[in-house]
C-alpha cells in the first residue's frame, strides 16, 4: 500500500478547516488532522518572518498526492503554500486500508 501524509500550513485554523473540510469531502484524503496553532519561523521576501498557522496533516494515496496538491493551492491564500506529502514506511495495515478504501478510486 502507498499511503502518504500531507503536511500542509494555513495562515489560520479557518483556512485549515475549509481546506480539510473540502479535501475530506472530495476524497481526495481519507482524513485530516488539524492542529489549531503553531509558531513558524521561515525566510519570505528577504527577511525572517515569526508567525502563528495553523497545521493539516492528511492521509491518502499515494497516487492522490498530485490531485490534493493542486486542490489546496487552488483554496489557499498563500502564493505559495507549503504542500508536502511524506511516505508512510510501516503502520497499522487495517488504518493504512481504510485510507485507501475511502479515498477517491478505493484500490490499494
Amino acid at each position: 500500500m502507498d499511503v502518504r501524509l500531507i503536511y500542509i500550513t494555513t495562515k489560520d485554523a479557518e483556512e485549515a478547516r475549509r481546506i480539510g473540510k473540502t479535501l475530506v469531502e472530495e476524497r481526495l484524503v481519507a482524513c485530516v488532522n488539524i492542529v489549531d496553532t503553531v509558531n513558524s519561523l521561515y525566510w519570505w521576501e528577504g527577511k525572517i518572518v515569526d508567525d502563528r498557522e495553523a497545521l493539516i496533516i492528511a492521509k491518502t494515496k499515494g497516487t492522490l498526492v498530485p490531485a490534493v496538491i493542486e486542490k489546496v493551492k487552488s483554496l489557499h491564500g498563500y502564493s505559495c503554500p507549503c504542500v508536502v506529502a511524506l511516505p508512510i514506511l510501516d503502520g497499522n495495515k487495517d488504518f493504512l486500508t481504510w485510507v485507501c478504501n475511502e479515498t477517491v478510486m478505493g484500490d490499494t
